[in-house]
């Protein structure tokens, strides 16, 4: 599983963010696109996979060129071949699962692309990284493993031209790129040599409950926009609502809707949420205001018996 709540919060303020309509509006292209940009997550994954891929293919036909060069020296003759054979890296080429994925979800950027391919290559084989690991020539599966965790983590993730090669695009991908980056960094430290075939096909959503929660924290958001608006504007008189930030206005409506409609959802969950992601998308002090506001409103809510939650410990 990929995705957690917090990421599919994130998507959908991205989406409230762009949303200029009313509650009355027709607001079906905008869950399309927030479904949209949520699946897309999947095909970054699978293209950072056929990265790894591409890179070894890049490997085997550069050995080759050496070995057919006019005047080829001992060393390209009988190479070092330790990198080309990487058990991780063949146990990805041969993995019919992922292959299938990559052929349905379209995945060909590094055929059009190569220069990307050619450039996380020569990272790699200019590294100290490399140079260590081609110290000797053979190797088991857990040295190899590990070689290509530290490329992943220290080549492939802070490489800058991938990084605008990403945002060119995609632009949802930047936000996805943390999430993504660490999925596959935990797969890649957690395979083991008999790997089963699906190991590499992860799911996007935990399960069906995580889809559904997008598209009803989406769509309960947008239609009880005018409650939620009436809701936000008692609590901040005081603030003129110009300077309240856009993000902050999205991250609240969306708290708020969570903390009426969401009942098995504990309160302390949605407000740690929220505060979370404005930490991370919106003002230094945007976690102060919101906890603030969200604080008033859930002790309102307890003293009018308007918080509804089920279950247990869910205060």
């Amino acid at each position: 599983m990929m995705l957690n709540r917090r990421h599919i919060r994130v998507k959908v303020m991205q989406t409230m963010y762009a949303f200029s309509g009313s509650e009355s509006d027709d607001f079906s292209k905008d869950q399309k696109f927030l479904l949209f940009s949520i699946d897309n997550m999947y095909n970054l994954y699978l293209l950072l996979m056929s990265l790894l891929i591409e890179v070894q293919k890049r490997a085997e036909s550069n050995l080759q060129k050496k070995q057919k060069k006019h005047l080829a020296t001992k060393d390209d003759k009988d190479p070092n071949r330790k990198f080309v054979n990487n058990q991780l890296l063949k146990l990805l080429k041969d993995n019919n699962q992922l292959k299938t994925k990559l052929e349905a979800h379209k995945i060909t950027n590094w055929d059009l692309d190569n220069e990307y391919v050619d450039i996380i290559f020569k990272a790699i084989i200019a590294s100290d990284l490399y140079k260590d690991y081609m110290n000797t020539r053979v190797s088991g599966f857990k040295e190899d493993k590990d070689f290509i965790v530290d490329v992943f983590k220290e080549i492939i993730a802070p490489n800058d031209k991938l990084y605008d090669y990403m945002e060119d695009k995609n632009i949802t991908w930047l936000d996805d790129l943390p999430t993504v980056n660490t999925t596959i960094l935990k797969l890649l430290r957690k395979v083991k040599a008999n790997a089963s075939e699906d190991y590499f096909t992860l799911k996007l959503y935990k399960d069906i409950d995580d889809k559904q929660f997008a598209i009803d924290l989406f769509k309960k958001t947008l239609l009880n926009q005018t409650v939620i608006k009436t809701e936000i504007d008692q609590k901040t008189k005081n603030w003129d609502a110009e300077r309240i930030a856009k993000v902050d206005y999205v991250l609240l409506q969306m708290a708020i809707c969570e903390l009426s409609n969401f009942p098995s959802i504990p309160v302390k969950v949605t407000i740690n949420e929220y505060l979370e992601i404005s930490k991370e998308y919106s003002t230094p002090k945007s976690s102060i205001f919101i906890n603030g506001i969200l604080d008033k409103l859930v002790k309102e809510y307890e003293a009018s018996g308007e918080l509804n939650k089920v279950g247990r410990g869910l205060m």
